[in-house]
């Protein structure tokens, strides 16, 4: 019997995963940056192990600088993207590439929450994707915007999820080599 998943159930083949703007600039201005960055990596991981399409952006990085070494390190292979604009749907050539690969599905991560994040979004979501954002993997410099940008895009129509409903829902399965994997990396 093949199983009829939710509408809202992430899956791996028509999701990609999109970092927005985690550079340098911001270590030091973004609480829980770190950990942020920490859970961004395992998704980037988990992502790699699963074939899940992944790119990030860089708002500026002439004045903001690069993505955060704790990041860039996951990132030898994946595509970037620098804008000026807030929102990512201002980017033709990624917007082309979540054309050419059918996705219907966007996982958000990354800073700020109540700018690029908000902004991308709300975007993405009148083009007629599906948003997912992962509440444990985004962030402000306060959490009075972040809270505020996170209630209005749920009022939008955004999934607000976590890091580790994003990645079973990618996997789907227990008792696979992917859910070992998956499990490995929040343990």
């Amino acid at each position: 019997m093949n199983l009829q998943r939710h509408q809202n159930l992430l899956q791996r083949d028509q999701s990609a995963f999109i970092v927005i703007d985690m550079q340098e600039r911001f270590e030091h201005v973004i609480p829980d940056f770190t950990a942020i960055s920490t859970n961004i990596v395992k998704l980037l991981k988990a992502c790699r192990q699963l074939e899940i399409f992944s790119c990030y952006t860089e708002q500026y990085p002439h004045g903001l600088g690069r993505t955060a070494t704790i990041i860039q390190q996951e990132f030898s292979s994946i595509p970037a993207f620098e804008k000026m604009r807030f929102s990512i749907c201002g980017e033709q050539p990624l917007m082309k590439s979540l054309a050419d690969k059918k996705i219907r599905q966007i996982v958000l991560t990354g800073i700020e929450t109540h700018v690029c994040i908000l902004q991308s979004a709300l975007d993405l979501l009148h083009f007629g994707f599906e948003v997912h954002l992962v509440a444990d993997a985004t962030g402000s410099r306060q959490s009075c915007n972040r809270d505020v940008a996170l209630e209005r895009m749920k009022q939008q129509g955004v999934v607000i999820t976590s890091l580790e409903s994003v990645l079973f829902e990618w996997v789907e399965i227990s008792g696979t080599s992917d859910f070992k994997y998956v499990s490995s990396l929040i343990k």
